[in-house]
């Protein structure tokens, strides 16, 4: 009998499933070189978009980078020393739960990663004096209290139709999850357009054009290299967030893709026709249209 106790792993245990070291390690230098880029692309893309919709040339596609970059090259300066943690934090856990969501992990694992980004990001501005950033923290508080009951929904009928809380559980179903979940789906587009602070639901900041404002909510106090890390991070959110509308139809590349770049263009287009909501009408209709959707597709899972 041989001994294998100098064998190198060639594979690692995963949430039960055995997943490639070689291919492991390149979903995650996929999802840390790669995801930013087609964040920075895809906010390029929003841009000329909007422009073209006002009747402008607009920024170039890599406007985003060169804008980046300019932040970087700024000579850093915080209000304190805590608020530049939490700017790092917030970036840190926004990668992680992108990589946990590529490596197919646990769903609820995955949303509680993400909620600390969130929580990372409201800390940083209540960190400081400033009344703007600090009422930017207290509207992302709300916000944060107004879009987790659907996600807790989402998980819920996820595992309702998949038998398990894996995220790589919906690449072996033999058809799309949309087919049984539509409604959660639907539900889950205001949570898409809350989490990437766009109009009717930038209550608490706005991070890109068309919406150019002198107080900038829970980021005002933030500048420099250290706003590059909260511009970096919205990168990798949106990419995070495009991911878990991917896998409502994982079972195909190409349908993906689409209800993929569908989202991205409901997003765009909503943001350019609709103004600033209210956060009392924000509660209300989230959890009115929003929540109640989710509710109805999940009981009739589960009484069908």
């Amino acid at each position: 009998m041989g001994c294998a106790c100098g064998d190198r792993p060639t594979s690692l245990d995963v949430g039960g499933s055995a997943v490639s070291v070689t291919a492991g390690f390149w979903l995650m230098v996929l999802g840390i070189v790669v995801a930013p880029l087609v964040g920075g692309l895809l906010t390029g893309l929003e841009r000329k978009v909007i422009a073209r919709f006002q009747g402008r040339q607009g920024p170039p596609l890599v406007q985003a980078f060169y804008d980046l970059i300019k932040l970087w090259q700024k000579q850093p300066r915080a209000v304190n020393r805590i608020q530049v943690v939490y700017a790092y934090a917030h970036l840190f856990f926004m990668i992680v739960s992108l990589l946990a969501l590529l490596l197919g992990q646990d769903l609820l694992m995955i949303l509680f990663i993400f909620s600390f980004a969130s929580v990372a990001l409201i800390l940083g501005g209540l960190s400081v004096d400033s009344p703007y950033s600090r009422i930017g923290s207290q509207r992302e508080i709300v916000q944060l209290l107004v879009y987790e009951p659907i996600l807790i929904l989402m998980v819920i009928a996820f595992y309702k139709v998949t038998g398990s809380f894996m995220a790589r559980a919906a690449w072996g179903l033999g058809q799309p999850l949309i087919y049984q979940i539509p409604l959660v789906l639907v539900a889950f587009l205001s949570v898409f357009i809350i989490k990437l602070r766009k109009s009717p639901f930038d209550l608490a900041t706005q991070l890109h054009e068309p919406h150019q404002e002198l107080v900038k909510g829970i980021i005002t106090e933030y500048s420099g290299p250290h706003l590059a890390l909260i511009e970096l991070a919205s990168w990798y959110e949106m990419v995070f967030l495009l991911g878990l509308v991917a896998l409502f139809w994982s079972t195909s590349w190409i349908g993906a893709l689409i209800l993929a770049a569908v989202f991205f263009s409901l997003l765009t287009l909503i943001d350019n026709v609709t103004p600033r909501a209210t956060y009392a009408w924000m509660v209300k209709f989230v959890w009115k249209v929003g929540l109640g959707l989710a509710v109805v597709n999940v009981t009739c899972l589960y009484l069908g």
